[in-house]
């Protein structure tokens, strides 16, 4: 039994390189292609995002919230024993 492989003619290396050269190419461009639909979904997310923070913003702007009237603390004496 044959351990090695059949050597390959030069015709057959250069198909198997062209081969290999084209899957690289489609891989790539299928990766490109999926970076760039995450970038549009993840600047839709913020352009959503930010139209909120703005809008909350703007409520906030309108009716702002009236600060709490600090409360006196009252202090005791404590007695003295004897």
């Amino acid at each position: 039994m044959d351990t090695e492989p059949e050597p390959k003619t030069p015709a057959e290396m250069k198909e198997i390189r062209l081969n290999r050269k084209l899957a690289q190419e489609t891989e790539g461009i299928k990766t490109m292609a999926d970076i760039a639909a995450a970038d549009i979904a993840i600047r839709k997310r913020t352009e959503t995002l930010r139209a909120a923070r703005l809008a909350r913003e703007a409520e906030d702007l309108a009716n702002p919230v009236e600060p709490k009237a600090k409360s006196v603390k009252k202090t005791v004496k404590k007695k003295k024993t004897i």
